[in-house]
């Protein structure tokens, strides 16, 4: 802010306007009143232009999902050694889970490199996810779903990781965290039981040596697998429905139903 001594008054104040000078006293205060006013007022407008600008700049893009979330899901399953031996083994799949702005569909991906999932492998897991979804309650058709095999040159076959990676998916969508320390083997089936799968006793084994403390099988063994004895100071643990098995996994349930009662204790004022 500028301002003027009083003594100004007694002399005359030239404005340049349209290239024409002219010569005004203190006798047109209100001219010049007129004149200071038209300055802030665009002073002000500028301001408020400007912090117009800032306000929009800051808002969020629209096409941001409304929530991206990567982490690493753990798997067992079985693969051939040197002596050409069946063993258990504990891999990482990486999992990158988005929620989108839009309601287009569900939308699951999965990367060729570095490794890569057969076909099989592939449509177990989506339709144990849908069923997942269907048991939950839930709308996906926000969702897109990326998964990443980190192991150069490998290929995983089977369908034992579907039970697990579709109830991690669930769980991010629910914002729920899976126990670090438990670890699930299965398929989901279409009446939403964990499925039986093969290689439990050594799966088991590789998840004990990786020193997980609870493992989660199916309810109904596989004949093949014979008979096996749990690890000292772990928790192996049947389940026969992906209820139970979500329970197990984050301590909630999989789908989540309001009482009449605390419905009607939110809706009142």
């Amino acid at each position: 802010m500028v301002g003027y001594p009083a003594s100004s008054c007694k002399r005359s104040l030239r404005f340049h306007v349209s290239s024409l000078t002219q010569v005004y006293s203190c006798a047109h205060s209100p001219w010049l009143l007129n004149v200071f006013s038209l300055i802030i007022s665009l002073v002000i407008f500028s301001g408020l232009s400007l912090s117009w600008s800032s306000s929009v700049e800051a808002a969020p893009r629209t096409d941001e999902p409304l929530k991206h979330i990567r982490t690493a899901i753990p798997i067992l399953g079985t693969t051939m050694n040197d002596e050409a031996e069946p063993v258990g083994i504990v891999a990482e799949i990486e999992l990158e889970f988005f929620q989108r702005r839009d309601h287009e569909g569900l939308d699951v991906q999965f990367h060729t490199t570095p490794g890569k999932f057969s076909p099989y492998a592939q449509q177990s897991v989506i339709q144990a996810l849908n069923r997942v979804v269907e048991a939950a309650a839930l709308n996906s058709d926000s969702w897109t779903v990326r998964f990443q095999l980190p192991y150069p040159g490998v290929t995983l076959y089977g369908e034992s990781l579907s039970a697990m990676a579709a109830l991690t998916i669930v769980s991010l969508a629910k914002n729920e965290p899976v126990d670090e320390t438990t670890v699930l083997t299965g398929t989901v089936t279409a009446d939403g039981h964990v499925g039986t799968v093969g290689g439990v006793p050594l799966k088991i084994l590789a998840a004990h040596e990786q020193h997980f403390r609870k493992v989660l099988i199916p309810e109904e063994p596989d004949i093949a697998d014979g008979d096996w004895e749990t690890p000292f100071l772990m928790e192996v643990r049947p389940v026969s429905s992906i209820s139970k098995a979500y329970l197990a996994l984050t301590n909630r349930p999989l789908r989540t139903i309001l009482s009449k009662h605390s419905l009607t204790a939110v809706l009142s004022p």
